[in-house]
């Protein structure tokens, strides 16, 4: 990759970048021309544009291609290449790649001779591709993190995922488009423009890791590292019909990944996966874990990843999980879509003899709101608003509107910092609370028993929204705030025949309920995946992972 600089105008500055991408795809690309205008719905396009061999391979999941690759059965160099073509096509549809990496085909060339020599796989992910978004470093490839101002700073050395999951002989083979600021539920800069979603090109593929979510959504990728703050995992991988998973904190490794205001401990960022698989979450997390990563940045949590069942068990000794449904956080109304994806999947788990459903009641979701957005920027916005308009580049519409119109952005003194502090813990005491009420009794040493395992929930207000329109949070931030595991899953796709309107609606008098119902309109929303997400109690990751392997017994998942 050549040396990027800071030239004089900010234009200048990104077209070298918009050459280097282009240069960078060009060779995987298919010599037929793609339709002109393109569809709106562009995921059919990989099958008549890309040979057999490479549609199948790519369309294998995670563990499959793991499983074949540790047999010998297929090579990483074929596979490898297979994934290269097919991100520059999805480059291609829905603007989700920064770069293409040849050194992949390096790469893949000595895993198979390492193969060859030694007859086994270098480690757990030997020879499978990994998309990793643009913000976590890549030594000596450039680390701009959505801004002009950032481009031709180089990282020193890979960041610590990337290194651990190239140990374990992963593949990384391309970088993936993030939003100016990093602080978008959308995908948008003015270095590479708008990440579109492959469903629908009118809305947003989500953020702020939507390069990974229309990546993966495009099976141009089937396992992706992407980032959360809240909800920056979640909603690309809802918006684009896959799998996520925000980790409880201190689980997985994030150093090495640049952002304005780092070092700020009031809201923790996470580090996670996007799949096109169940089980290609479970193997990234757990490969992780095994290599004890809290040996290398001491801030995690050294306990192992827990392959045993954390579900409770019957009398029978067989597993019964108590779900609670969350159908409206009583501040935004999800739309019809979500609310029918909710129905449907509830109408099944209630027939379920091993499953309970309940009720679960919102606490003080928008005093959850308040608190995440008055820690978000707590210098005021002043770091990012530096590193934006350093390069004289515009302000995109959602950056605009959660540093300079967010209302809680605000300058905070020592003290101050201090009380939201305190605001964010009494809230999470309160909650916990909530949680353990739902107790059915205590056991011999008074721990309560029988409690809810998981909420069951949308992933947003809607679907993936029109473009510049996501602006409400609070279904995935609020489990920023209680620092809870939260994993995404597909459930169906918006038919506006079924979905209409709620014609009769009176919104509620905050402002964001009557923003968020006036952008729905049933064609807008055509084949937009719908999704929701499972949440648990901190560091019960494995077992929301579990909990939706079980529940998949009685709904079925379109992955």
């Amino acid at each position: 990759m050549p040396p990027f600089k800071q030239l004089s105008t900010w234009q200048e500055t990104v077209a070298q970048l918009q050459d280097h991408l282009a240069s960078s795809i060009a060779p995987f690309l298919p010599s037929k021309p793609l339709p002109s205008p393109l569809p709106l719905n562009v995921t059919a396009l990989p099958s008549q544009y890309l040979s057999e061999s490479d549609f199948t391979l790519t369309s294998l999941a995670p563990e499959t291609l793991i499983a074949r690759l540790a047999s010998g059965s297929l090579t990483s160099a074929a596979v490898t290449t297979a994934f290269l073509r097919r991100a520059a096509l999805a480059s291609k549809l829905t603007n989700c790649i920064t770069e293409l990496l040849p050194s992949a085909l390096t790469r893949s060339a000595e895993l198979d001779a390492y193969y060859k020599q030694h007859g086994k796989p270098i480690g757990p992910l030997h020879g499978l591709p990994i998309s990793v978004k643009e913000h976590l470093g890549l030594e000596g490839l450039d680390n701009n993190a959505g801004y002009v101002s950032w481009i031709g700073n180089v990282a020193p050395r890979d960041a610590l995922i990337v290194d651990l999951l190239k140990q374990a002989g992963a593949v990384i083979y391309a970088r993936t488009t993030q939003p100016q600021t990093l602080m978008h539920l959308e995908t948008s800069s003015n270095i590479y423009g708008e990440t579109v979603n492959p469903y629908n090109r009118k809305l947003t593929a989500g953020g702020s890791s939507g390069g990974e979510g229309a990546l993966v959504g495009m099976r141009g990728s089937v396992l992706g590292i992407g980032t959360d703050i809240g909800g920056s995992i979640r909603s690309p991988a809802a918006n684009c019909g896959v799998y996520g998973l925000r980790p409880t904190s201190y689980r997985l490794p994030n150093e090495g990944g640049i952002a304005t205001m780092l070092g700020q401990e009031h809201v923790v960022p996470v580090i996670g996966p996007l799949s096109t698989s169940l089980e290609g979450i479970r193997i990234f997390a757990k490969t992780l874990v095994d290599r004890k990563p809290w040996l290398r940045q001491p801030c995690l949590l050294p306990f192992p990843w827990k392959e045993e069942n954390q579900l409770p068990l019957g009398t029978d000794g067989k597993p019964r999980l108590k779900v609670a449904v969350l159908w409206d956080d009583e501040v935004v109304k999800p739309h019809p879509p979500i609310l029918r994806a909710l129905r449907e999947v509830v109408g099944k788990l209630k027939d379920a003899p091993d499953v309970e459903v309940v009720t679960w009641k919102p606490y003080k979701h928008f005093q959850a709101w308040e608190i995440i957005a008055s820690l978000y920027f707590a210098d005021g916005g002043k770091e990012t608003s530096a590193a934006i308009e350093a390069s004289s580049e515009p302000w995109r519409p959602l950056s605009s509107w959660i540093v300079r119109e967010n209302p809680y952005a605000k300058a905070l003194s020592v003290s101050e910092v201090w009380d939201w502090t305190m605001r964010r813990e009494a809230y999470k005491a309160e909650y916990a609370a909530l949680w353990n009420a739902t107790a059915t009794g205590t056991d011999e040493n008074g721990v309560p028993i029988g409690m809810v395992d998981v909420i069951l929930c949308p992933v947003g207000p809607g679907t993936a929204p029109p473009l510049d329109c996501a602006r409400y949070w609070g279904y995935t931030a609020q489990w920023n705030v209680l620092d809870y595991p939260a994993l995404v899953f597909p459930v169906t796709q918006v038919d506006p025949a079924i979905d209409v309107k709620e014609e009769e609606y009176t919104p509620r008098s905050n402002g964001m309920d009557e923003y968020n119902y006036k952008l729905y309109e049933p064609e807008t929303y055509r084949d937009a995946p719908v999704s929701l997400q499972l949440v648990g109690r901190r560091y019960e990751d494995e077992k929301v992972i579990q909990a939706l392997e079980f529940l998949k017994k009685y709904i079925t998942l379109p992955l």
